[in-house]
């Protein structure tokens, strides 16, 4: 999801690697789920979130297209987000105790936090976002430790890859006026990188970038 925003005013003015300490330590967010709730649809879910979700689950997409996640239009592309339940306005997967109940499998969105991507000249880096979490007197912890995702250097290269890769089919679906074909665009991509079972017997990694050949060749056959 594009912010349009100044990063003097969301951030401490520094930039991140993985490999960098950050003031991000909130003693386990004792006593506060703040980030989990009102969110609206914020929480957009990439095939990294969905391999982690339904493997760790053991549930389908269209299982949890039944309460826990939702779909909805971002920069033009439709695209899975985690559903904010309407009775309290909190995660679907927030219980009653105020804790994530799938902490192991939590979607990366939720495991940057407070942390953000900054994207340039084909990379990206990392920026503290100053104003969103409300604990205070944080402490520093290493990024990739606070991220807590194994494989740091093919998770940079995936998440590259599909920022610049969503950023390319929002260019292909504002360039088409025919309605329908936008439609079969999305739901190609939905398909492809979404709706079809991932094996968790197998590395994301390599299921990901043989899909994102398949839908390379696909655009290149379709001509846009």
């Amino acid at each position: 999801m594009k912010r349009n925003v100044d990063l003097a005013e969301i951030s401490d003015g520094k930039l991140y690697t993985e490999n960098d300490m950050a003031k991000l330590g909130c003693n386990d967010c004792e006593g506060c789920s703040a980030c989990c709730r009102g969110m609206g649809e914020s929480i957009i879910l990439d095939p990294l979130d969905i391999y982690r979700l339904t493997t760790g689950l053991g549930k389908s997409v269209e299982e949890l297209l039944q309460g826990a996640i939702e779909l909805h239009v971002v920069d033009g592309v439709i695209l899975p987000n985690i559903a904010m339940q309407s009775d309290r306005e909190a995660c679907a997967f927030l219980n009653e105790a105020g804790r994530c109940s799938i902490h192991p499998y939590r979607p990366g969105i939720c495991r940057l936090f407070p942390l953000g991507r900054y994207y340039a000249d084909g990379d990206y880096k990392y920026i503290l976002q100053v104003n969103e979490c409300v604990k205070g007197n944080r402490t520093k912890v290493k990024v990739d430790k606070w991220i807590d995702t194994p494989k740091v250097k093919e998770n940079h290269a995936y998440h590259v890859k599909w920022h610049y890769f969503l950023n390319h089919m929002e260019e292909i679906l504002s360039s088409i006026e025919d309605e329908n074909m936008v439609k079969q665009l999305n739901m190609v991509v939905l398909q492809m990188f979404y709706l079809s079972p991932y094996d968790g017997e197998m590395d994301f990694y390599e299921q990901f970038y043989a899909r994102m050949s398949r839908m390379e060749a696909f655009l290149q056959e379709a001509g846009v």
